[in-house]
């Protein structure tokens, strides 16, 4: 039997797994900080999922930035 491609959800696993030293060396409060990050990197596997074959690492660092772009646009409309 052939083997699959893995999934976008399984490429920002790997991806968070590799970063784990890293979140080790972090204070407390921003480990939450980076596990949030990660977070929304998941919300947005549809999309990431239609990109085949490109980086997974840009694919989760443009997700990432892309929900801080809705986070800046909600505040901007509240004040």
């Amino acid at each position: 039997m052939g083997r699959t491609n893995p999934t976008y959800r399984d490429l920002v696993s790997r991806f968070e797994t590799s970063l784990t030293p890293y979140r080790r060396g972090l204070r407390l409060e921003d480990q939450a900080h980076f596990d949030r990050l990660f977070d929304q990197a998941r919300q947005h596997a549809d999309a990431a999922t239609y990109q085949q074959g490109n980086d997974p690492e840009i694919l989760v660092l443009l997700s990432i930035l892309l929900a801080h772009e809705h986070r800046l646009d909600a505040l901007e409309k509240e004040g």
